[in-house]
């Protein structure tokens, strides 16, 4: 079961930055601006787990998260709360209303992905499940270890990744830009064409013999997870 966050925060290009790293990461995401909305989308959705801003429009963050605390529903929701505020007493305030944890803007994305990670494994084990699966190939993000059926398939650290990430969004179709940035992040310059050789290398480590190819590319697109070519 992919995870669903809800993200509660009214600075527009933030919001969006931390929807588009969580989607990144596999994650299904639901935006609110402000105090209100936040709770009507909360009794809607039920998220995993939501990411609270303190300074909010119409409700501040302490209250949305007092209330959510509240909620038959909610009451064991995690929820990480993000803050200027950076004083002791205020992190303090946060904690003893119910927030599971607690980051200080201005913050790093990589950051704030571990400290969701953990707040998952802590809070809700069953949601950080670190194993994929689709069709017949089974991924162990753990111990970094792949199985199509019962044969172990030997990867590298880069063809792993990318495996990764399309198995989170199986029949997904993927430019190589969108690969590039996913894999190896957008700061770093990589040729488009890498992608080809990478996916070259996948491919044969996961096909052998008559085994279908579960890598369908589509021309002048990009490649997908065929789920099809994966049961068959």
């Amino acid at each position: 079961m992919t995870p669903h966050v809800l993200v509660v925060e009214d600075e527009e290009a933030l919001s969006q930055l931390l929807k588009y790293n969580l989607e990144k990461e596999g994650y299904r995401v639901s935006v609110a601006i402000d105090g209100e909305e936040a709770l009507m989308v909360a009794d809607e959705i039920k998220p995993d787990l939501v990411i609270l801003d303190w300074m909010l429009p119409k409700q501040p963050g302490i209250e949305v998260c007092r209330r959510l605390r509240g909620r038959q529903d909610t009451r064991n929701t995690p929820i990480v709360m993000l803050t200027a505020r950076g004083e002791e007493s205020e992190r303090i305030r946060g904690l003893d209303m119910g927030a599971d944890d607690y980051i200080t803007k201005p913050f790093s994305m990589s950051e704030l992905l571990a400290r969701i990670r953990a707040v998952m494994r802590r809070i809700r084990p069953a949601l950080a499940d670190d194993k994929l699966q689709c069709g017949d190939i089974v991924m162990d993000r753990v111990a970094h270890r792949v199985k199509r059926g019962a044969r172990e398939v030997h990867l590298g650290p880069t063809e792993f990744r990318i495996l990764d990430h399309l198995m989170q969004h199986p029949g997904r179709v993927f430019s190589r830009e969108q690969l590039l940035d996913a894999v190896w992040g957008s700061d770093v310059y990589v040729e488009a064409r890498t992608v080809d050789v990478h996916i070259g290398r996948l491919r044969k480590q996961l096909v052998v013999g008559d085994e279908p190819d579960p890598i369908r590319t589509v021309r002048s697109a990009g490649y997908a997870l065929d789920v099809e070519s994966a049961d068959a």
